[in-house]
């Protein structure tokens, strides 16, 4: 008999505390995110959001999501989705929805970033829509240590790879920068020194045994005018000669018929 009514007694007192448990903790259902490559700097990442239905009457159609700093809208592309959802970029952020979702399913989509910002971790401050016009914020961040009751979607980063640059930003300094391996610059700052004239006329004017083009002093039609000035000079000289001649000879004719008259 005592036996029943200590049993008794233990099984009402469980029950209790169980009940008391159940009350005590209130389920709340999450938007959380992850990533396969949840590190600062990486490149095309692929960004996983799964938000917990918690309605047993209106389905999932939706979400607007702000993005941290560093990501922006233009970056951000849709990797999958529920059937018929479409993301569309926002000033802030984006939207992603579409036909609403049997009640009581999750919702799971992906985006792909550009490239994750150099942070230790990136806030994506969720609104989730349902069907029949329901809105849960998912905006709170954690103060003095408690945790709030709608935690925003946070992805914790990994620090970045050695190396790692912003995409646009080169990574190691210009070539023109770069000292050569003997230390001076492979780039000269000063101006390079215009190339040497070529040989002025002068020094090609001499002239050469290979009786080279261009040479005067060497050219037969110099040669030509000069024996042809020669010849015209001797000519009037012969000719003065020939007169004297003439003029000897016809004198001493005269003056031999003059003796011979005389006598």
């Amino acid at each position: 008999m005592n036996t029943s009514r200590l049993l008794g007694r233990a099984a009402t007192a469980t029950a209790v505390v169980a009940g008391t448990l159940v009350v005590a903790v209130p389920a709340f259902a999450h938007v959380e995110v992850e990533s396969e490559t949840a590190q600062a700097l990486a490149a095309n990442a692929t960004v996983t959001f799964t938000a917990e239905a918690e309605s047993t009457t209106a389905g999932l159609a939706g979400f607007q999501v702000v993005l941290p700093e560093g990501i922006a809208p233009a970056d951000v592309a849709l990797a999958d989705a529920p059937a018929g959802w479409t993301l569309a970029a926002t000033a802030d952020g984006y939207t992603v929805g579409g036909p609403a979702l049997a009640p009581g399913k999750d919702a799971v989509y992906k985006i792909t970033v550009k490239q994750l910002p150099d942070a230790g971790e990136l806030v994506f401050k969720t609104l989730e829509t349902y069907g029949d016009g329901r809105i849960d914020r998912w905006i709170e961040l954690p103060k003095a240590g408690t945790k709030p009751e709608h935690p925003a979607p946070t992805l914790k980063l990994a620090a970045a790879a050695p190396g790692a640059a912003p995409i646009g930003t080169p990574s190691v300094a210009p070539t023109g920068a770069t000292p050569s391996a003997s230390g001076a610059p492979s780039a000269p700052a000063t101006p390079s020194v215009p190339a040497a004239p070529s040989a002025p006329a002068t020094a090609a004017a001499p002239a050469t045994a290979s009786g080279a083009p261009g040479v005067t002093a060497a050219s037969p039609s110099a040669a030509a005018t000069a024996s042809a000035g020669d010849s015209s000079s001797a000519a009037p000289i012969a000719l003065g000669v020939a007169a004297v001649v003439v003029l000897a000879a016809g004198g001493a004719w005269w003056w031999r018929r003059k003796r011979s008259g005389s006598g």
